[in-house]
């Protein structure tokens, strides 16, 4: 392999960068929004390191043949460094899918933020939450606010084992690699197709003491309705316009 073509791998891991975080969205899938700017930055310096080791490595070529002054050959380098150009490719021609269902199922849920005092919900029906904030009045609000109130929530759908399934968000601290599940069981209505994107209406699924733990994180579908996947689904958000008023 020629000394100057071992930059082009530098320079599709920056291109492919530059394109899944300047030109579309697609680094969504694998960061939080607030990363962005640095991997600009990251494909911009790879691909100015990749056009300046060959644009080096080029001039170095011209002035020898191969050998140095004692009529020994220039190591070559391995050809399986060139399995460094698939993920680079990758990002390029066909960009892996976000996180879903296959991930949520092999995780539990993630643990319940306590949140201290409760204020009164509004009054607007049926009333948009969040996967959190359900959790959290399910099984902290002592003071049951959310018994027999219809909520809307939207995620996606992962199979559950037994009855029902799960409405389920995956929520990023920093990369996909340390995602958390947000679930709420679903009793009653369609049943979708796993990694769909929907929105359920209904009511909280009795069992156990409301505003405990032993409360399920369940709900009794009214509706369930498919929708578009959110540009950033790595987020436990209401979807915009969807802010209650009491």
């Amino acid at each position: 392999m020629r000394r100057s073509l071992q930059a082009v791998p530098l320079v599709l891991c920056g291109l492919g960068l530059l394109h899944v975080s300047l030109v579309t969205d697609l680094y969504l899938r694998y960061v939080k929004e607030g990363m962005r700017p640095l991997l600009i930055a990251t494909g911009a310096v790879l691909l100015l390191l990749g056009l300046a080791s060959a644009v080096l490595d080029r001039g170095r070529e011209d002035g020898h043949v191969g050998h140095d002054g004692h009529g020994h050959h220039h190591s070559r380098p391995p050809r399986v460094a060139w399995l460094l150009l698939l993920p680079a490719l990758s990002l390029l021609c066909y960009a892996p899918p976000a996180l879903g269902a296959y991930t949520a199922a092999r995780q539990s849920a993630k643990p319940v933020v306590h949140q201290g005092g409760f204020g009164p919900l509004p009054s607007v029906s049926p009333l948009p939450m969040t996967l959190s904030d359900f959790t959290s009045r399910v099984r902290e609000d002592r003071g049951q606010a959310i018994k027999g109130r219809v909520v809307r929530m939207t995620g996606f759908v992962t199979p559950g084992d037994g009855d029902g399934w799960e409405l389920t968000r995956l929520v990023l601290n920093c990369c996909a690699a340390d995602a958390q599940s947000v679930k709420v069981r679903v009793h009653g209505g369609p049943v979708p197709p796993a990694d769909t994107w929907v929105t359920v209406t209904g009511t909280w699924h009795p069992g156990g003491t409301l505003g405990t733990a032993s409360a399920p994180v369940a709900l009794d579908a009214r509706t369930v309705t498919e929708v578009p996947r959110p540009t950033n689904g790595y987020q436990d958000a209401l979807p915009p316009g969807e802010t209650p008023t009491r």
